[in-house]
């Protein structure tokens, strides 16, 4: 099994940064990726950032490239996300994820395991 534990969330205002931290534990080299995903009220969850956990190949959704970044930490079994000037509608609950078979996917349904999520919220 592997265990997720999100943070680095909270409140700031519009073009402000925030770095999110996802603690991993447990069989990680079972995994062929890990993601992000966020979800906002009355929204289905979106795919945020991936990387393959064993080369370190990144790859985004199309609307994040540019302003998000992801990386991982192996001494420290962590995977992160900068984000950088943050707007409004980037105001959502974030989810680390595991992909046990997938390692390019940005398909939720490919996703076996998840953290509880960390909260973002950008003030305009």
């Amino acid at each position: 099994q592997v265990q997720l534990v999100e943070s680095g969330g909270g409140l700031v205002q519009a073009g402000d940064s925030l770095r999110l931290s996802c603690a991993a534990s447990g069989r990680t080299f079972s995994s062929a990726a890990m993601g992000w995903f966020r979800q906002a009220p009355g929204k289905e969850r979106e795919f945020v950032a991936g990387i393959r956990w064993r080369s370190g190949s990144t790859y985004y959704a199309s609307s994040m490239k540019g302003r998000f970044t992801i990386s991982r930490d192996n001494a420290a079994n962590t995977v992160n996300l900068q984000m950088n000037s943050l707007k409004p509608e980037d105001t959502a609950v974030y989810y680390c994820a595991a992909s046990q078979y997938y390692s390019g996917t940005y398909n939720p349904d490919d996703y076996n395991y998840w953290g509880q999520g960390t909260q973002v919220t950008v003030s305009s």
